[in-house]
Parts: structure tokens; sequence; C-alpha cells
């Protein structure tokens, strides 16, 4: 039996079951994890906003629960939330100074899944500046510290949420994978998290997509089974999201999911890895490997290299729309956005297309391959994490990288839609977490949450926890 002290190691369906038990209060978690964050954060800097409302909303979810008449299995459990996601009420900051004191006046459609289901949304994380960065710092809240090391990055966009979760200040969070930043984050700091298939959480009301369809909501989680119940929850159709009509809703439990073809992929081309990543993820791949799987080694199946030329345009030409539309945000944002924005603006409308037209063929070409296999493995992340306030690793493997280096695995799958899960490979021998990724069909989301399910009832460790969290 944990203690409530302890109602932090708890995973969800633990803490939904006590709540119907009546074994535990919302109020009584909500304000463990309140406690938590007042005590650890600072060193953090994870949680930017704290709602006000969150007790009043625990409050209800206990009376429903004293009812009989919770809503679902997240009713009453506190959730936190990404700075990019809009909640009413609470701060929408964005990591830029142009967004700096704006609050959100209605809940984006995903947050208005969650609560109707009665999820406590209590705290907002911290992000870099408009999530396009690979390293969570920003000109308002400053930079937030991996959890496993304070002074290292949590890697970006989603760093706010995942140290959040890796040190126990919040259950689980909603974050966004634009190219990577569910994904890269959750393996540096040991969690799991889904970057579902496009439109399979339907998306709506929120803040402009400055990716065109690439960003992704998806769960950060510290367990497979976590991140199911957060799905069976978000992932299903919605009238306002026509994409996301064509998908069955997510099932809250897991399934045998049988024995699958899965492609090792452990380098891109003669792109630097760090060796220690290299090494777990290759105990990765044997570990699956022992699950029963077919697991093969080889090179990507298609080629990527075509939309990597072109990924930066979506970005300036998002930036450039918001420039558009008010003519002080050259002024208000950090420089190099700014100058992204002018980059932005210098497109022509037929280039655009061009970068549309490539992402179309990136999709053609990975549904073909996805008739080949199942699963397509890489790592999650090419470097280690490095200093929390430096943008990127310029080394990695003693070689130069350049500033996406670190990036390589991950923009593919944004670029194509389809679903991919972050994992924990075997540690470093620091003891820093490291990632893999397996990227599934396009809509094989549970194929990928069945997945990790099984790999992390042999081979995962829940009592793994960083110091900072204060496990005893």
């Amino acid at each position: 039996m944990t203690g409530k002290d302890q109602i932090f190691r708890l995973s969800l369906r633990d803490m939904s079951d006590r709540l119907d038990r009546g074994a535990l209060r919302a109020r009584e978690i909500l304000d463990h994890y309140l406690e938590r964050i007042e005590r650890i954060n600072p060193v953090l800097n994870a949680v930017i906003a704290i709602d006000d409302e969150a007790a009043e909303a625990a409050d209800a979810a206990d009376a429903r629960a004293r009812a009989g008449k919770r809503k679902s299995r997240l009713d009453g459990i506190p959730l936190a939330i990404k700075d990019n996601i809009l909640v009413r009420g609470l701060p929408n900051v964005w990591g830029s100074r142009y967004y700096e004191g704006n609050i959100a006046a209605h809940d984006e459609l995903p947050i208005a899944l969650l609560r109707e289901a009665g999820a406590v949304l209590f705290a907002k994380t911290n992000v870099p500046e408009f999530t396009l960065r690979g390293v969570t710092t920003n000109p308002v809240f400053g930079a937030t510290g991996n959890a496993w090391n304070p002074e290292l990055t949590p890697g970006g966009s989603s760093g706010g949420s995942v140290s959040a979760v890796a040190a126990g200040l919040a259950p689980a969070s909603l974050g966004t994978d634009g190219g990577g930043s569910i994904r890269r984050p959750a393996g540096y700091t040991g969690l799991v998290g889904l970057k579902p298939t496009l439109a399979r959480i339907p998306r709506a009301d929120g803040l402009p997509r400055v990716l065109y369809d690439c960003e992704i909501v998806g769960p950060l989680a510290r367990r497979a089974d976590d991140a199911r119940l957060l799905m069976s929850v978000l992932g299903r159709p919605h009238p306002a999201d026509q994409a996301s009509r064509g998908f069955a809703p997510i099932r809250d439990h897991s399934a045998d999911p049988g024995r699958r073809r899965i492609l090792f992929v452990e380098r891109f081309g003669n792109a630097p890895v760090d060796p220690e990543i290299a090494r777990a993820c290759r105990e990765a791949a044997e570990r699956l490997a022992s699950l029963g799987h077919e697991v093969v080694t080889g090179d990507l199946p298609f080629d990527i290299e075509r939309v990597n030329a072109v990924w930066a345009k979506l970005g300036n030409v998002g930036l450039s729309m918001l420039a558009a539309r008010d003519p002080v945000f050259l002024d208000k944002v950090s420089p190099p956005f700014a100058d992204q924005a002018r980059a932005g603006a210098a497109i022509s409308g037929g280039e655009y297309m061009e970068v549309l037209e490539l992402l179309n063929l990136l999709r053609r070409d990975a549904g073909l391959a996805f008739q080949e296999r199942d699963i397509i493995m890489t790592p999650t992340a090419a470097a280690m994490p490095w200093p929390k306030e430096q943008m990127f690793p310029p080394i990695i493997d003693g070689r130069d990288a350049g500033p996406r280096g670190h990036a390589v695995f991950t923009g593919w799958v944004n670029g194509c839609g389809h679903p991919s899960i972050a994992l924990a490979a075997p540690p470093a021998a620091s003891g820093m977490p490291i990632g893999f990724q397996l990227v599934g069909d396009f809509g094989a989301d549970e194929l990928l949450l069945d997945i990790a399910a099984q790999y992390e009832a042999r081979f995962g460790n829940p009592d793994r926890w960083p110091e900072i969290a204060g496990v005893h």
C-alpha cells in the first residue's frame, strides 16, 4: 500500500481505482501535487502557472465519486498541460514576449474533452518560444532543467511537461509534437510519449498552426497504460475535426500485439549518433526480439532528405502569418523568430505548395513502406542532453552536428503523419535516460500502445525515479 506521501508513485489506473473505492479523494491528490510543485519546481522551472480553480474542480469530482457518478477513469485526476494548448482562464504565453500576459478565453478541443471526462487541469508547463526549438528556454520564464540533472535540458519543446511528470509534479501531461517535441523529451526523461496518428486526437479552437498539420497533441506519462487511458478519452472522432472522423475510439485496455515485423534503423546515413545511445537502442532491439518479434537491422526504406531540406520553410511561413496579422509582432518576438518570419514572408505561394507536395510524396512512400513491415524503430535522439541554456549540442560523437543534428530521427514521422511512441531503453552509464521510438503504420496507435505495454511488462522499471523526486 502506497502511503499518502507517495501518491505521485501511483499509476493513473491505480489512482482511479482508489477514487472509485473512496480510498483517495481528488482534492487529496491535487493537494499532494501542489505541495510537490511548491517544493521541487523552483529547481526545475517546469511548471509556469497553477489554476486557482483546480480545487473547486477536484471538490466537484469528489462529489461525483461519493454519488457513484464518476464521468470516466480520469475523473478527479490532475493533469498538467503544455503552454501552447489553450486552457480556459490560464495563461497562454507560448514562450514569447508577444503573448506575455495572455489568458485563454476558451478551451482548445482536446482540453474540452478532458474537462468533459472530469480531469482536473491544474498546471501549465514551460515551452521554448513558439515551441520551435529542441530545448526548453524562453525570454519570459527562462530555462527548464531535466529532472534527472537540472543543469541539463529535458529537450524541447515539451520540456516542461516531461520534467514535471518525471519529477512527480504531475501524474501525466498533455504535450504537442511538431518534429519530435514529445518523443525526444520523453526519451531524455525516461517517460512514455505518444505522437498519435495525424488527427487521431481531434483538434480545433487552438493557436494558429504554424507547422501546417504536422504538429500533433499527445500524452506524456510514466507508463504505457497511463498513455492509453489518456488516449481512451482523447482518441475519438469529433465533428469539429473532419480528419478525426474516420477513426474508431481508442480502447482503454491493452491486448496481445502478436508477432510483429520490426525494422531497426540505428542511424540515418552517416549522421553521428552518441555511442551510448546506439548501444542502448541495440539492447532495446534485442529485448523486442526476445519478446518474439522479428527484428532486422537496416536502412530507412524511403527518402526523407527532400522533406528535410525544406522542413524549416513550414515554420517560417507559419511565423510570417503571425507577423502579417500584427505589425508589432516583429518588434516583440526574439530576433531569431523575427528573422524566420521575414524569411517566411519571402517564400512564394508556389514554393510553399512545393513543400506540401513533398509532404504528400513522403506520405505516399511511408504508406507503401509499411506494407512490408509493421514497425520502424530508431533512437529518439542522436545526442545525450546538453546544458539547458544551450540551443543545441554542436558536437556529437566527436563530429560537427549542426543545429538539428540531435533531432534527425523524429521529424519525418510528423511529415508523414504516422504514429510513434517513445519508450525507455537501458540508461546511460551516468544513469541518464535514453529513449527509442517505435513508428507504426498510419492509424496503428493501438498496436504501438500494445507493444509498449508488452515491453514494459518485461523490461519496465516503474520504481526508477530521479533523485529530485525524493522516492523513499
